[in-house]
């Protein structure tokens, strides 16, 4: 983490603290915010396919064996040479192997991709990725907050986020994602950084200190690509 993205997230800290007395207890109770992006974007995006709808254990499981496949070099050229066999054999299902030499095609064709994604809006980073066959809006999120480090990112698609939101508000229900933009509206600029202490205080989360010693991307486990 650099003293740049630390003073970022202090002052992310405060301002959420200044939101609610719930969010100051959450700090409190979390600690401060250790969360460091990984600016290798390729293998970010591909650990948040693999997170895509199963468990954390799982994920972590699949990213290893992965990693151990490619003898933890995880480049485009590499991961396209890789066999069917061979992802089958890291716990990589059928459709996921799509997506996974898709990407590593999109990689190698895009020439300058991963600088070109780190200089785009939010919203250009998405019209990028989207069109590429099995990552979507809860995967280029992820890409967004592990990879790019953005601080105003909302998954909305995120089932440990809506969790935490539900717990926060007290509500009765898991929130939609429309009531849960409304109540991260007093976040913004730092959504990113409260959806972190929101995951942080069920769990682990990837890429955060000690805990982050296996950067899988699996907060959430989210209800769509």
């Amino acid at each position: 983490m650099t003293p740049e993205f630390d003073r970022h997230l202090r002052a992310a800290e405060a301002h959420l603290s200044s939101t609610s007395g719930d969010f100051t207890d959450l700090i409190r109770h979390v600690g401060p915010c250790t969360f460091a992006p990984d600016p290798d974007l390729f293998p970010v995006l591909l650990r948040a396919v693999f997170a895509q709808l199963i468990s954390t254990a799982a994920a972590r499981s699949i990213t290893l064996k992965f990693q151990a496949a490619l003898n933890q070099k995880v480049t485009p050229a590499r991961v396209a040479a890789l066999t069917a066999e061979q992802l089958k054999a890291c716990g990589i299902s059928g459709a996921k192997q799509k997506t996974v030499h898709g990407i590593a095609a999109h990689f190698r064709a895009t020439r300058g991709l991963p600088k070109r994604l780190a200089a785009a809006t939010d919203d250009d980073v998405r019209r990028m990725l989207l069109p590429l066959y099995g990552v979507g809006p809860w995967t280029v999120d992820m890409l967004l907050m592990f990879g790019l480090g953005r601080p105003d990112i909302l998954p909305v698609g995120d089932l440990g986020l809506r969790a935490g939101a539900k717990d926060l508000f007290r509500l009765a229900e898991l929130p939609d994602a429309a009531t849960l933009t409304m109540l991260a509206e007093p976040w913004r600029p730092y959504r990113a950084v409260a959806t972190w202490f929101l995951w942080k205080r069920r769990g682990w989360v990837p890429q955060s200190g000690a805990d982050g010693a296996n950067p899988v991307v699996t907060p959430g486990r989210a209800d769509g690509k």
